[in-house]
């Protein structure tokens, strides 16, 4: 986010130079990290939980994240605490690159704070380091270090972040393309934006853990990736080292849960699950989770003569849910998630209106990422078309999808879904001319252009006959 710089009881002259190299500082204040009201708790907890029981290799910088959250609350004495706590760190190395961003850090909160001498004390601390370092900036410089301070932060600050994060990480690597934690910070962004199916990040994933044998979690997002693949065999072998590693923890289970729930081996996901909740009660991250192996389960036995089993498990999946959206009432997946099991247990108002939560998303916040929004689509046609047997208002969902023309998975999904169900439409004479056009457009959209003109022209020829009839 962009701060806005506030006058202090200085002159004129003093207030505009003060400002200009607050501005040049390269630190959280300068950096526009994109978070919203919403998301900063969520934010708070995990900077808790990994300053709490991690074995973190960066401290300082999550002692520096909380300090600009606790900015970010109006809480300036908590975020000088957290500052303090990471200068104290940084003392026993050598002064360097790595106090710039605290010192810039300070600099900024102190400014909110209306303390002049002590911006001015931080000022010439950053300006006499980057004069050591020979940086051609007074009160910044530019380097493969800084650019991963700042990939970090944006890395560890949210999926609005990630692309950002990524770059940094890039300029870092032009420098230094062997350094294992850059190399580690850029495989982590890319396999959170690799979502176009391009899979951006199966190389740098393979790099990164090769480079850091020893981190459990790398190896569990290599593996989720290998998974997508259908690589099933060498994720298996990662899983297996992850579980292995004396280093793996909570933090590394709940992601080891979500090979196994994708696997369809819920029981071997819930204890995990269930174990990192015992470290993270209120994450919200580990009951959607738990929620989607409870609607695993529901799913499972939608076949099964077992109903009661199937209640059960739709209860429970609720209820992990309706705690998600407790704690992130803006997590629209959780709303669709919960929709799908009221669905499957007859509970159709509801349904309905939990989907209709996740639809209004975009209108209310403006913040839905694509892949979601055609999610979202893709899902509530399924649920139009097998639960309220209403084919018409799941074809109008799944063209508001393609519309959205972002070719993933999900816009694929719903090319499949949308041309089984106009093919079969159109070989029982349902509304035989609609059927034609929509295969037209279905083939256009598959690159096929002589198969949709076969369909346009079947369906101006209908056209003309029905004409010709009045």
């Amino acid at each position: 986010r962009t701060e806005i710089l506030m006058p202090l009881s200085l002159s004129s002259l003093a207030h505009q130079i003060l400002q200009e190299g607050l501005i040049e500082l390269n630190c959280h204040f300068t950096w526009n990290l994109m978070l919203e009201d919403f998301g900063i708790p969520d934010l708070e907890m995990r900077i808790s939980e990994e300053l709490e029981f991690l074995d973190i290799k960066n401290q300082v910088g999550m002692l520096n994240l909380r300090a600009y959250v606790n900015h970010l609350k109006g809480q300036h004495e908590e975020a000088l605490q957290s500052l303090k706590e990471a200068e104290a760190l940084i003392q026993g190395e050598q002064v360097g690159k790595r106090s710039l961003v605290t010192w810039s850090n300070c600099a900024w909160v102190h400014y909110h704070m209306g303390s002049l001498a002590e911006i001015q004390t931080y000022l010439d601390k950053v300006e006499n380091t980057c004069k050591e370092l020979g940086s051609p900036f007074r009160y910044s410089m530019e380097c493969a270090e800084m650019e991963y301070e700042k990939g970090w932060v944006y890395l560890k600050s949210g999926r609005k972040n990630y692309i950002p994060a990524m770059d940094c990480f890039e300029r870092a690597l032009s420098v230094d393309p062997e350094n294992p934690l850059y190399n580690l910070g850029y495989a982590v962004a890319a396999y959170h934006t690799d979502f176009d199916d391009k899979n951006i990040s199966l190389e740098p994933l393979r790099k990164a853990v090769s480079l850091n044998p020893e981190d459990p979690n790398i190896k569990v997002y290599l593996a989720l990736k290998l998974q997508d693949l259908g690589e099933a065999a060498e994720a298996e072998t990662h899983i297996e080292e992850a579980l292995s590693s004396t280093s793996c923890q909570h933090y590394t289970f709940r992601s080891i849960a979500k090979y196994y729930r994708r696997k369809g081996y819920i029981s071997k996901a819930f204890p995990l699950l269930h174990r990192a909740l015992q470290v993270s009660p209120s994450s919200g991250y580990l009951h959607y989770q738990l929620g989607l192996c409870y609607h695993r389960q529901v799913m499972q036995l939608r076949t099964s003569t077992d109903k009661a089993a199937q209640r059960q498990a739709a209860q429970q999946a609720v209820l992990e849910f309706q705690e998600i959206v407790k704690l992130r009432p803006r997590f629209e997946m959780a709303y669709v998630c919960m929709a799908e099991v009221q669905a499957e247990t007859g509970q159709h108002e509801e349904a309905e209106a939990n989907f209709q939560k996740a639809l209004n998303m975009k209108e209310l916040y403006r913040n839905l990422e694509c892949h979601k929004e055609q999610d979202i689509h893709l899902r509530y046609g399924r649920y139009q078309h097998f639960h309220r047997k209403s084919e018409d208002e799941a074809i109008t969902h799944y063209l508001i999808g393609l519309k959205l023309n972002k070719k993933n998975f999900v816009w694929r999904n719903i090319l499949g879904r949308l041309e089984r169900m106009v093919t079969r439409r159109a070989r029982l004479h349902v509304r035989i001319v609609e059927s034609y056009c929509l295969l037209g457009f279905i083939h256009k959209l598959k690159g096929d252009k002589e198969s949709a003109l076969h369909y346009y022209e079947l369906a101006l020829q209908l056209t003309r006959e029905v004409n010709r009839q009045f």
